[in-house]
């Protein structure tokens, strides 16, 4: 199901859900509801995220059942019996409400809501219309419901609006709801003879949850399932709040076909970053961005997948593409210690394997040392000398068949530059695959570094598998090269991370700084600003822009090129004017009084014959020296304002090499971000250029980060292009700029 099929609203609620910062839920509790109590930032958005009190969903003490049934063949007897069967699991009471049933499956069956004897935790809503229902149970003073009914947002325009009812009437109830459109997930038989950290599951489509949930006949725990559906209440990014305080949760799995709100996923992420919880996700769909790509360079730089991309990978959120990844980086992640080191060591029975998964290893990114000559002296006491141990290590296949087998993995192990083990092996070859995993999963348990096995075999059924490898609790057993490099990439990644993380919402402004109150004098509500206003704007906001004079004769142009200083740069001016140089509307290198009249004359005359209205010509200091970049901010339809860093120039949208963060964020995403160009090293200085002033660059995106904080619902699209970038210590200069208001 890669299609989003579920009804997940892509629009921006901005519903104010938020906690007390600190590790440490505070606030009552209302029917499952945390308390909004919490910060605001500089636009009124909560700066952290709502913990619901979920306890009571997965561990009811009571549990009704609407439109419960006994009759074989209908739909709803399947379903209640496997309800009946969960509640006796959790030690819920459960309560089959029917209107005209005494009983179901030999339980007292009540004619209607209202006879509840007492409040209950959880409702099953099993009837077709569950909107008079909602309204019953909010009487009930029920505390969640479940409501399994399809034709809702997932049908199309009717549907989102009766779903938007329903909400409407869960948002009046108290209650929390999970769905419409989910199914029984949340039910399952969870196996309870595991242990060590567990995997908690978030899906939007039930069916994509199999593989993960079924880790746990490979003996990897599993915790809880949430079936999001189509999220008219509870949401991905409600689960992943809890699911991060909960203390056996070792990771967060999650497959999402659309984000109801980008801003409660990033305060949902953020909240499981601080806690140090990995949050593993498969993202599909795409988030329609039309409009935003009007008018800027910025906008068409990068679409809604790159800036859900680029949001996730600034608060942790490790995003794989398959569900086999899923499966494998979670459980991974779930159990794995912290690294003591992040080297990497490739060991195999074959050369020609090790050297093949040493190349995949490099090109994921991975280091892979060369062991010291020392290193290299001790393992050829067990290995033959004209086999290579340097990285990867072959041992040639004899020596795993006896005592040496183990001795080479010990050394291998103890080397202080290495953090990880990665054995291939592609086929069982007993007896030397048998001794060589057992020597293996014996290692594993006496480290405290990562060995792991890729078993190749495309059987399955092998002891040396089923029994040693999957019976290790410390050793972690993939069955693909690539599942294993992208799980130990992203174990690495996630460590690096969590140790250098600071939640930019601590950071975030709360008030507004003096030059908003300048800069929202000069928006113009649904009207895109001339360059004149725009570079205004940035001036407010401490944004350096060239020397220039906005004139209406030939001979104030005249004046202005001998105050500004020759060459000069002469520009047409106006609100239609997007792209002036593609209209001929930009004259460079004038040097004389004689050129500024002529291009005078020839701006304007230009301007007449296209029909453009300007405010006048600018006459401008010519910048020539430095690295052409553009800086610019869109609105994107779930994240709202986001920053956009890339090459700048006339090649913008052909190199199309841009970075994109969603505030807040702070200098080090900043710095990051250059860092994620495929250009960088033109900044560092290139054929005998000198290096760019970097420092000041990531000032300047600081500055508009700060300016889409605080305009982000009165700016559309800011394109700053060309800012010139010059050597280090000189600063950066905004030749050029445009600015759409919303």
């Amino acid at each position: 199901m890669l299609g989003s099929t579920h009804g997940t609203l892509t629009t921006d609620s901005r519903r104010a859900r938020v906690i007390a910062c600190g590790q440490e839920r505070t606030g009552t509790a209302v029917h499952g509801r945390a308390a909004d109590v919490g910060e605001l930032d500089v636009s009124g958005r909560p700066l952290h995220a709502e913990v619901p009190d979920l306890d009571r969903f997965f561990r009811p003490e009571s549990v009704a059942v609407i439109g419960a049934s006994d009759t074989e063949g209908r739909p709803n007897t399947g379903i209640t019996r496997q309800l009946v069967a969960w509640a006796g699991r959790v030690g819920a009471r459960l309560h089959p409400v029917h209107p005209s049933r005494p009983s179901v499956f030999g339980i007292p069956c009540l004619p209607r809501v209202a006879d509840l004897p007492a409040p209950v935790d959880l409702a099953v809503v099993l009837v077709a219309d569950p909107l008079p229902v909602i309204a019953e149970l909010a009487e009930a003073k029920a505390r969640f419901a479940v409501v399994f009914a399809s034709g809702f947002a997932e049908t199309g325009e009717e549907g989102a609006l009766a779903q938007a009812r329903l909400a409407a009437a869960v948002g009046r109830s108290g209650l929390r709801l999970l769905g419409p459109n989910t199914n029984l997930n949340a039910f399952e038989d969870f196996r309870d003879d595991l242990d060590g950290p567990a995997i908690a599951l978030i899906t939007q489509s039930g069916h994509q949850g199999r593989p993960v949930f079924a880790l746990q006949e490979l003996g990897i725990r599993l915790s809880h399932w949430a079936p999001t559906g189509n999220e008219a209440d509870l949401e991905t990014a409600d689960f992943i709040s809890y699911f991060a305080e909960r203390p056996e949760v070792g990771a967060i799995a999650a497959y999402v076909e659309g984000l109801k709100d980008g801003r409660s996923f990033l305060l949902a992420a953020d909240r499981a970053a601080r806690r140090g919880v990995p949050v593993v996700a498969v993202k599909v769909g795409r988030t329609e961005t039309g409009a935003r790509t009007a008018a800027t360079h910025t906008g068409k730089l990068t679409g809604a997948d790159e800036v859900v991309d680029a949001a996730m990978r600034q608060y942790g959120v490790i995003r794989v593409d398959g569900l086999d990844e899923l499966q494998d980086t979670a459980a991974l992640l779930a159990r794995a210690r912290e690294p003591r080191a992040d080297g990497v060591v490739v060991y195999s029975i074959s050369g020609g394997t090790g050297a093949h998964v040493a190349d995949l290893a490099d090109r994921a990114g991975l280091r892979l040392p060369v062991l010291s000559g020392a290193r290299q002296a001790e393992l050829h006491q067990w290995i033959p000398q004209y086999l290579s141990v340097a990285n990867p290590v072959d041992n040639g296949g004899h020596p795993v068949g006896d005592w040496r087998g183990r001795k080479i993995i010990d050394a291998i192990l103890d080397d202080p530059d290495v953090g990880v083990l990665i054995c291939p092996v592609t086929g069982p070859f007993p007896p030397l695959s048998d001794r060589l995993v057992q020597d293996l999963v014996d290692a594993a348990e006496r480290t405290d570094k990562l060995v792991c096995v890729v078993w190749g075999s495309p059987v399955g059924t092998e002891g040396a598998y089923r029994e040693v490898l999957l019976g290790s609790s410390r050793l972690a057993t993939f069955r693909t090269v690539g599942n294993c490099l992208t799980a130990v990439r992203a174990w690495l990644d996630h460590h690096r991370f969590a140790h250098r993380y600071r939640s930019p919402f601590d950071e975030a402004p709360r008030t507004p700084s003096p030059s908003f109150r300048k800069a929202q004098a000069l928006m113009r509500p649904g009207q895109q600003l001339s360059e004149h206003a725009a570079k205004q704007l940035l001036r407010a906001y401490g944004i350096r822009v060239p020397r220039e004079q906005l004139v209406t004769s030939a001979a104030a142009a005249v004046r202005a090129a001998g105050l500004v200083g020759y060459p000069v740069v002469m520009k047409a001016s106006g609100a239609q004017i997007a792209h002036k140089s593609e209209l001929g509307l930009v004259k460079i290198g004038l040097t004389s009084a004689s050129q500024v009249r002529d291009a005078y004359r020839e701006l304007t005359d230009i301007a007449r014959y296209e029909g453009v209205s300007l405010d006048g010509v600018l006459v401008c200091q010519m910048v020539e020296r430095g690295v052409e970049m553009v800086v610019g901010v869109t609105h994107d339809d779930l994240f709202g304002p986001t920053v956009t860093v890339g090459l700048g120039g006339v090649l913008v949208e052909v190199l199309r090499d841009a970075a994109v963060r969603v505030p807040p964020f702070g200098e080090d995403q900043a710095r990051a971000m250059l860092a994620e160009l495929r250009g960088r090293a033109l900044l560092d200085g290139v054929r005998g250029r000198p290096p760019a002033d970097t420092d000041a660059l990531v000032e300047l995106v600081l500055r508009v980060e700060r300016m889409a904080l605080e305009l982000g619902d009165q700016l559309a699209e800011l394109d700053i292009n060309p800012l010139v970038v010059l050597p280090r210590g000189q600063g950066a200069v905004a030749l050029d700029a445009l600015a759409v208001c919303r």
